[in-house]
């Protein structure tokens, strides 16, 4: 099975699995797909040379891009399967977790929750043996993220500069929701959504900033929480 999972990687240059890894760190830190020209500024060589890159892993059914748009470079399921077992230690079969961990005990892994604390009235402290973890609170963790958040536009909504918005991925907001949005194939962006007439509008929560207005702006996901380091 270890033969079989590491072939594929022996059909790459180095070059073009340290591109794959690159888009894929990309895409998990920052919930969108990084353009021709980023991937050439990280990886140190020219566009044309990642440009090429591109052009062989989209051969071998690795990367799938959509015409004339920036930022839709895609990991296919085979590229994202390639990944994970070279991850893996060449021992380890892919999809089983390491040793001394069950699947279970992945599942549960995270911070003591010893119980609750009064900000009201006193209550009676008792001591709990649960784990708070992102999946104990939030459910299923495969469609949840986090993003650290940078400049201080949602401080209105008490969302401050360093804080992590936990993310749950979704093209569906509801007006009045916290969303990771692109707009016009650009940047994300966290702001408060609203459904106009003919347009979207991305608001922020500081008056030091005006509202974004947009007809092509993809949501990427909703925020369902908050983690603060005090």
């Amino acid at each position: 099975m270890s033969l079989q999972t590491t072939k594929p990687a022996n059909q790459l240059t180095p070059r073009q699995l340290q591109l794959l890894k690159a888009i894929h760190v990309f895409q998990a830190s920052r919930c969108y797909s990084p353009t021709i020209a980023e991937l050439a500024l990280e990886l140190g060589i020219s566009r044309s040379t990642a440009f090429e890159h591109i052009a062989e892993l989209r051969k071998k059914a690795l990367l799938s891009a959509l015409p004339a748009k920036a930022r839709s470079l895609k990991l296919t399921s085979k590229a994202q399967k390639l990944l994970s077992c070279l991850d893996n230690d060449i021992s380890n079969p892919c999809g089983r977790p390491p040793a001394g961990l069950s699947g279970v005990a992945l599942a549960k892994t995270g911070i003591p929750l010893a119980g609750k604390v009064a900000a009201g009235s006193p209550i009676e402290a008792i001591e709990d043996t649960e784990l708070l973890s992102l999946s104990s609170h939030f459910g299923n963790v495969d469609d949840v993220f986090a993003l650290e958040v940078k400049g201080d536009s949602m401080a209105g909504a008490d969302i401050r500069n360093g804080d992590y918005v936990i993310c749950r991925r979704t093209a569906l907001a509801n007006n009045g929701q916290l969303v990771i949005a692109i707009v016009d194939e650009k940047e994300a962006t966290l702001k408060r959504f609203y459904r106009e007439e003919s347009r979207v509008r991305l608001q922020p929560a500081n008056d030091n900033y005006d509202p974004i207005y947009s007809d092509n702006c993809r949501v990427e996901a909703v925020v369902v929480g908050l983690v603060r380091k005090l």
